[in-house]
């Protein structure tokens, strides 16, 4: 896998690796979410959980980043005093393939900063990583996930029944959301508008 974009530039956003002294800002954005991230997010059910917990969670993050093997990104606001969610491309869908996940603050809803986000790194994932396909996956229930996909030109392939288990213990469906190489370049997300820069600070796009 090519190396990563560490940080990225959209209109309103920067999408970077975390890094450990993004704890605190993340705790906030995480325990004034609770109860809008908790029916979908299975890690939210270990929150609020203590600072230096978080500490760790982000070294974690960042090792995963820097040895090419997880690459999640925090979602911050302009000026970078405010985490407004959380981001990824996941390699756990098969070679020459990424998983786009996303999670946005409670005081961000209904802005289109997923939208915004999923874009720039549907963008970095086919211009920078060479992928083939990229996917996003999400509970048909939950409806603000499921219109990211479908505004950013993703084909609903699938929905597979039943086929994870949810935080209250029922089984639920997940939608599969794909787009292929040949596709990107017709998609709102080949126009999306953004920077990118490597570990070192040198332009990537």
């Amino acid at each position: 896998m090519p190396p990563p974009a560490y940080r990225i530039q959209t209109p309103r956003l920067v999408l970077r690796c975390w890094q450990p002294a993004d704890a605190p800002l993340l705790a906030d954005a995480v325990t004034t979410s609770l109860d809008h991230l908790r029916p979908w997010m299975p890690w939210v059910q270990a929150e609020p959980e203590e600072l230096e917990a978080k500490v760790q969670r982000l070294r974690g993050f960042r090792a995963r980043f820097d040895t090419d093997q997880d690459y999640i990104y925090a979602i911050f606001n302009a000026a970078e005093d405010e985490v407004v969610g959380g981001t990824g491309l996941h390699a756990r869908i098969g070679e020459g393939a990424l998983e786009i996940g996303y999670w946005i603050s409670a005081r961000h809803v209904g802005k289109g900063f997923a939208t915004e986000s999923t874009a720039a790194l549907t963008r970095t994932g086919f211009e920078l990583h060479g992928l083939e396909r990229m996917e996003i996956r999400c509970d048909p229930a939950n409806e603000r996930s499921a219109s990211v996909p479908r505004k950013l030109g993703y084909t609903h392939e699938a929905t597979l029944r039943a086929n994870v288990r949810a935080v209250d213990g029922a089984r639920r469906d997940t939608m599969v959301w794909s787009l292929l190489r040949a596709e990107y370049p017709g998609s709102p997300s080949a126009a999306a508008q953004l920077q990118a820069w490597d570990a070192a600070g040198g332009p990537l796009l």
